[in-house]
């Protein structure tokens, strides 16, 4: 999901229709992930450098989050979409974190698609923060250093119990990945495409 701002931008039109734009071009995704049975779909929605922006901008986007979770949680589990969000959920507010959290548990039972949404997110933030609970679990006793590997290290991450990307989509014509799951994508095929 990039290149929103750009989109509206080039048409001349307010950056929250740029946002809601994507937002429908994501259903469209989803829709059409379930119809070919793709198992796992990852969206990187909102950056934790996102944050930064104007804070109309980002009033903006938390308010399109929590109406696009209440108008499609719904759909979603109809469709047998599993959501979940990975991220800093912290740095939302508490009515964005119950509609978050509502989501997830509706939509639990979902087998047919598991739907990550990446929200307030960031690779660097992820690693720091695995690293910090291995660095705890070990001073508390509870993990030797000696043993720590890779799928230990994994586990601690946001997207612990999720299987590393085989191919990651890049839109927007920037050729990056922006801090989006670094970990994960140690493997993974990478396709840039200019589509906004």
């Amino acid at each position: 999901m990039d290149g929103n701002r750009r989109w509206a931008e080039a048409r001349g039109l307010p950056v929250a229709l740029g946002h809601k734009a994507g937002a429908e071009a994501v259903r469209r995704t989803i829709e059409a992930c379930a119809e070919q049975g793709v198992g796992w779909l990852t969206l990187f929605a909102f950056s934790s450098e996102n944050w930064l922006r104007p804070a109309e901008e980002v009033r903006a986007l938390t308010g399109l989050l929590r109406l696009y979770l209440r108008s499609e949680v719904a759909t979603l589990a109809k469709e047998g979409i599993r959501l979940r969000v990975i991220g800093d959920r912290a740095r939302f507010g508490a009515e964005t974190m119950r509609e978050i959290e509502r989501a997830e548990a509706v939509t639990a039972r979902g087998t047919r698609l598991n739907l990550n949404v990446a929200l307030s997110y960031g690779a660097r933030d992820e690693i720091v923060a695995a690293a910090r609970a291995i660095a705890e679990a070990a001073r508390a006793g509870t993990l030797d250093p000696a043993s720590l590997d890779e799928a230990a290290f994994a586990a601690r991450l946001f997207t612990a119990g999720m299987p590393d990307p085989d191919l990651i989509i890049r839109t927007s014509g920037e050729q990056r990945l922006s801090n989006f799951l670094l970990w994960q994508a140690a493997y993974a095929e990478l396709l840039f495409v200019d589509t906004l």
